[in-house]
């Protein structure tokens, strides 16, 4: 054999070629099926499959992947870690920065939020995502004046942005700026009239003002746009007895009672339900016999 080779001028394989070729392929197959069952909702096998790709060599986009499964099966420290290993060996990656905060908010990690803001904000001081996060670790550590105003500086930069101004407006409203509260709540409102999260914060701005008719009016818009929001219910309830309503009040709880427990059954049951999916798919990974 070796005599055709040197004859036809080929060349035998080194075992180290070929080693290195097999690790290359077996790298690219954890790579393939972690992305396939992701993307297919396997979260867990998509974990086992990017962690025995990384431990044959680094790789960011890996890390990347593997911070979207850990994000989605609720891992959110084991994410930010991931995360966090892309932004040192990507220091400028924008992106990156602003999916840290969002994981850290998720958290409750206000200084950790604060911290990835800053840094996207040292890249582009003009990344209306960074300011909104910014303002809400400003939130979380109770300062509402740096919130409204990294806000302020984010609905100048993008006057459409509709999530700030809702925010500004729940801020204004928790600091008693009732008035200024009620700016951002009447603009929205003629942009986006069924949104029940407007809906309740000029609801809430009515009963702040001592309008409690105009609240109950709101409380109810919100609920129609939405049967099944169960704070609509019992702050509407509240506010019906406050104010004499004892019937119509008692019914808004009996129905925010109802909601809350046929949601926490709801919740249980999918808790059920995903916990013998993941029994099935630990077993048949891709659904080949079920």
């Amino acid at each position: 054999m070796n005599f055709f080779k040197a004859l036809f001028g080929g060349k035998e394989e080194k075992p180290e070629d070929r080693k290195r070729a097999e690790e290359e392929r077996d790298f690219d197959v954890l790579k393939y099926d972690g992305v396939r069952a992701l993307r297919s909702g396997q979260h867990d096998y998509a974990i086992q499959c990017f962690n025995h790709a990384l431990g044959m060599k680094e790789d960011l986009e890996i890390r990347d992947y593997m911070s979207q499964a850990l994000i989605r099966a609720d891992r959110l420290p084991e994410a930010y870690e991931q995360l966090m290993k892309i932004a040192e060996a990507q220091p400028d990656n924008l992106q990156v920065l602003i999916r840290m905060a969002n994981v850290a908010y998720m958290m409750e990690d206000y200084t950790a939020v604060a911290d990835a803001s800053e840094k996207a904000l040292m890249i582009d001081d003009k990344c209306v995502e960074a300011l909104f996060f910014y303002a809400k670790a400003c939130i979380g550590h109770g300062d509402t004046t740096n919130a409204v105003a990294m806000l302020t500086k984010a609905i100048g930069l993008k006057p459409d942005y509709t999530e700030a101004y809702l925010l500004r407006g729940e801020t204004l409203l928790s600091a008693g700026e009732t008035a200024e509260a009620d700016e951002d709540a009447c603009r929205l409102m003629k942009e986006h009239p069924e949104n029940e999260d407007i809906l309740i914060l000029k609801a809430r701005i009515e009963r702040a003002k001592g309008n409690p008719s105009e609240a109950i009016s709101y409380y109810g818009k919100a609920i129609d746009t939405n049967p099944f929001n169960a704070n609509a219910y019992r702050e509407r309830g509240k506010l019906r007895i406050d104010n004499g309503d004892e019937s119509g009040g008692q019914a808004d709880y009996r129905q925010a009672k109802e909601l809350e427990e046929q949601q926490n059954a709801g919740n249980e049951k999918q808790d059920i339900e995903n916990e013998i999916k993941d029994k099935y798919k630990s077993i048949d990974p891709y659904g080949v016999f079920s």
